[in-house]
């Protein structure tokens, strides 16, 4: 059980500081558009990062650093227009399906969904971090747990699962609340803050391997 808190702890610390996954995830909720296809797919992938990196995956990464260098450029483009999207909302004073003439309209929540899907997988999938925190430092400190790596794994999984859902449904409760068309603009432009921020954080990491 050791095992199992140690991952569920160390899972939790890796995952709740704010980045451009769960910034994402936390607009969908309050959307209340497609937040358990979010929160799924934010789970999985972080299940097949931790099991990768508990089954030896990061002795790759270390080894062909290529990868990570990649990762860092595409994921750095990637942030960057979605970032820039993000403030030409914000800078319009107004997010989809709200408008200042309706301030206690709530969106649609009909986007569709192999956009969200697809955004999902590429803000978990583009993100080097994933591969330098979840699969590298993850996998190396849960091989210090012998035999007892895999339930360090099961705790990891779980702080995964227990926080996407709060994050996503913890929003989702809030939406009433956050749909004003000034509380959407703020929340894109700490959005757009973010994902740029992070973009430019990946170009000076590339710029410096």
């Amino acid at each position: 059980m050791l095992s199992f808190f140690s991952g569920l702890g160390l899972g939790l610390s890796l995952i709740i500081a704010i980045g451009a996954q769960n910034a994402y995830l936390l607009r969908q909720g309050i959307r209340r558009e497609h937040v358990l296809t979010v929160v799924v797919i934010c789970t999985v992938s972080d299940a097949v990062l931790i099991l990768a990196g508990v089954a030896g995956l990061g002795y790759l990464i270390e080894r062909v650093p290529w990868l990570v260098v990649a990762a860092q450029w595409l994921g750095a483009a990637f942030l960057l227009v979605y970032g820039v999207l993000a403030g030409v909302r914000a800078l319009r004073g107004s997010a989809e399906g709200l408008t200042p003439d309706a301030p206690d309209a709530r969106p649609s929540g009909n986007g569709r969904l192999p956009a969200v899907a697809l955004t999902t997988l590429a803000l978990t999938w583009l993100n080097p971090h994933v591969y330098l925190d979840t699969v590298l430092m993850l996998g190396s400190i849960a091989a210090t747990h012998g035999s007892a790596r895999w339930v360090f794994a099961a705790g990891a999984i779980t702080a995964s699962i227990l926080w996407f859902t709060a994050l996503g449904y913890g929003a989702r409760r809030l939406s009433g609340r956050l749909s004003t068309p000034r509380a959407w603009q703020i929340l894109d432009g700490v959005i757009a803050v973010i994902m740029i921020g992070l973009a430019a954080t990946l170009v000076v990491q590339a710029l410096q391997v």
